[in-house]
């Protein structure tokens, strides 16, 4: 029975919404954690590393997200490895995010004039010393706006769960508009709640890139 696409649609896509937020956050967190390992391991002084962690952009950067999922998701199990769709796209979306993540906040550290390390090294501090008292405190200025672009298009991507069958908002869309068969309106709907979550965002990075004018 085909019925209407009404206020009770709405709200339930707003609550899938939180899943969104969810694995946005949860993924954020992750690749935050594996990123700046990956970005402090690009600027040390052994090269082994410094190729080694290249070599782990280079291969997550070329590799299509959609890719990571079914990897993550249809390949574990086959190792014997049993993993729910959640822990997949968290998984999927924290290896992901980590490449970009890395990369940014490396620019980020070599952005830092070579005089600033120098001055730091020259106090006699340790390089971990440099990083935390020096180098770090002044390149933050310069990886938040881009961070948080990264943000914004990680709620987007998040979208690609569905296809491994993760509930957030485009499945709940796709779930809805198989339901009422009214797909313009549903997925109009669900454009309008990703904007209503990107937006505000946007406007913070502009306003931060504005105030710290990382540009000049």
């Amino acid at each position: 029975m085909i019925r209407e696409f009404g206020l009770i649609d709405v709200m339930y896509l707003v609550a899938a919404a939180r899943w969104t937020l969810a694995l946005t956050v949860t993924a954020f967190i992750g690749a935050s954690l594996i990123g700046i390992v990956i970005a402090i391991a690009r600027i040390l002084p052994f090269a082994p590393l410094r190729w080694l962690s290249a070599a782990y952009i280079h291969v997550v950067q070329g590799t299509p997200l959609l890719v990571w999922l079914f990897v993550i998701f249809f390949g574990l199990p086959l190792a014997g490895i049993s993993v729910n769709p959640w822990l997949a796209a968290a998984t999927a979306f924290s290896v992901y995010g980590s490449a970009f993540l890395g990369e940014i906040w490396r620019g980020a550290l070599v952005s830092i004039a070579k005089t600033q390390w120098e001055a730091g090294a020259s106090l006699g501090l340790s390089l971990w010393e440099q990083l935390r008292h020096i180098i770090v405190p002044q390149s933050i200025r310069v990886a938040i706006p881009p961070t948080v672009g990264f943000l914004v298009q990680l709620i987007k991507n998040t979208s690609l769960a569905a296809v491994i069958g993760f509930v957030e908002l485009t499945r709940e869309g796709q779930l809805t508009a198989a339901g009422t068969y009214k797909p313009f309106a549903v997925y109009i709907t669900v454009a309008a709640i990703y904007f209503a979550m990107c937006f505000p965002l946007t406007q913070w990075s502009r306003s931060i890139e504005r105030k710290l004018d990382v540009a000049r």
